[in-house]
């Protein structure tokens, strides 16, 4: 896979966490520790998409 399609991949994953993210925040019955789990999985995502798009700045 690209770099560039590596990063769509991981920017869809990251929508998608964000949109479970909202779903458990709407829920009382959510857990705690399964909305910082989602956060964590988000960060993670984020600091990849980051590292991946500096990569590639440098390169151009």
């Amino acid at each position: 896979m690209s770099i560039d399609g590596r990063i769509r991949e991981l920017s869809r994953r990251h929508l998608s966490l964000e949109t479970q993210l909202q779903d458990a925040l709407i829920h009382p019955s959510s857990q705690d520790e399964e909305i910082r789990e989602i956060k964590r999985r988000k960060l993670r995502l984020k600091e990849e998409l980051e590292r991946l798009r500096a990569g590639t700045r440098s390169a151009a």
